[in-house]
């Protein structure tokens, strides 16, 4: 793996790599998301090279005059690190590092580098290390420049004739077989924490979407949760649950989770798991969307590509259109057409948080049904203050009835009292 951080304060100059068949794109919206990577890694963009006839090569991954006129131009601008928005091969990788003598990693190798730098909790640690290890194992090779064959050692070990990269895999394959029965241990803990909840049942939600779109900040305005929230991609990686009160005094959970991002690298969907899970297991989905990216259908489609890929596909989810405030009165009337069934907010700014929470508390609830209850189960009214969401309450001289949102245990309690029109 590179190491991204220099020695000193001076900047490492990249130039960035991308590829597109829309030729209507200028060459900075083609790269737009890997500059805003590259800058989060630390990096300085010196340049952008756009590919727009892309015809996959073995050597290179694209032609050899391509990759020529490349290493040239990073030469030129004397850009220590070429950065690719595409996945390469470690034969490729090789190649360009001897091509262009400097440093060359592609996209996934630039997000785990984010990662391994924001991981903060024992469980992030563990689940970054995997997906690096697992990402460099047959990258292994390429760290050497001339490989020795190592004399000495015990039959059935070692070995008079192992080299240096054998012992390395082993040493990688072990670590890595270690990391996965300690991130059982943790996998079992956090189940454990659940199951804790669930025995005092609070409504859960998990806040989900792309990197950057404002789910801390989200998190922080709505309970003061003090959670890192920065201009950053990827400002979250740990997953933060806070309580929150709906103005019904029905108490919540709101879980921050780490940002979603395109071409999320497989190895870090398996390895944060443990992590994404939390939307699995949440009752809701809030999934929030930044109003002010044009790209914001693709935050929105991918979102749901990794909410199926960890199992929360199913959930009931609530749209959210974050940083309504970052937008001029055009692109707002645009957004809320487009995206009728959202709800606009700004979490700078609190706009829009009394109809967001208003929801909330009715994708929370359940289905308006009616009831008529025996005068004497006033407990179920009371029942359904702390665990529904009540509409109405009228005392007639034969009934009780309840106009109520329901869901869970509480629709499950009322049940028998449904009155069918």
């Amino acid at each position: 793996m590179i190491d991204l951080e220099g020695e000193s304060n001076k900047p490492i100059l990249a130039l960035l790599v991308g590829k597109t068949d829309d030729k209507a794109m200028t060459d900075a919206d083609c790269v737009r998301e890997l500059s805003s990577l590259a800058e989060t890694a630390g990096l300085t963009v010196a340049g952008t090279v756009v590919l727009r006839r892309f015809e996959p090569a073995p050597k290179f991954g694209m032609g050899t005059g391509k990759a020529a006129e490349i290493a040239a131009l990073a030469k030129e601008l004397e850009a220590e690190q070429i950065v690719f928005d595409f996945e390469i091969s470690p034969t490729q990788q090789r190649n360009w590092d001897e091509l262009s003598g400097i440093t060359c990693l592609d996209r996934q190798e630039l997000i785990i580098r984010i990662f391994a730098g924001r991981a903060r909790t024992r469980e992030a640690v563990l689940q970054v290390e995997l997906a690096r290890l697992e990402y460099s194992l047959p990258r292994l090779a390429h760290t050497y420049t001339a490989l020795s064959r190592q004399r000495g050692g015990r039959y059935g070990t070692k070995g008079s004739g192992e080299t240096q990269l054998e012992l390395d895999r082993r040493t990688v394959l072990d670590r890595i077989s270690l990391i996965k029965k300690d991130l059982v241990v943790v996998r079992r803990d956090r189940a454990t924490q659940r199951k804790r909840r669930e025995r005092v049942p609070v409504p859960s939600c998990a806040i989900v979407g792309y990197t950057n779109v404002g789910k801390s900040s989200l998190l922080n305005a709505l309970t003061g949760a003090g959670v890192l929230s920065e201009d950053k991609l990827f400002a979250t990686l740990d997953p933060t649950t806070r309580r929150f009160n709906l103005p019904t005094g029905r108490p919540i959970l709101l879980t921050d989770t780490v940002g979603f991002i395109r071409n999320l690298p497989h190895g870090l969907i398996d390895a944060f798991h443990a992590t994404l899970e939390e939307a699995a297991f949440a009752d809701a989905i809030l999934l929030v969307l930044d109003a002010s990216d044009p790209e914001i259908a693709m935050q929105l489609n991918t979102t749901r590509e990794v909410l199926g890929e960890v199992g929360a596909g199913d959930r009931p989810v609530m749209l959210v259109l974050n940083k309504m405030d970052l937008v001029d009165d055009f692109t707002r009337a645009r957004l809320v057409s487009d995206y009728s069934d959202a709800v606009p907010i700004s979490a700078q700014t609190k706009e829009g948080f009394e109809e967001f929470v208003k929801r909330i508390d009715i994708l929370l609830s359940g289905d308006e049904r009616r009831y008529l209850l025996p005068p004497s189960r006033s407990d179920l009214v009371a029942f359904a203050h702390r665990e529904g969401s009540v509409l109405e309450v009228r005392y007639l001289d034969d009934a009780i009835e309840l106009r109520a949102r329901t869901s869970g245990k509480l629709a499950v309690a009322l049940e028998e009292f449904l009155a069918h029109e």
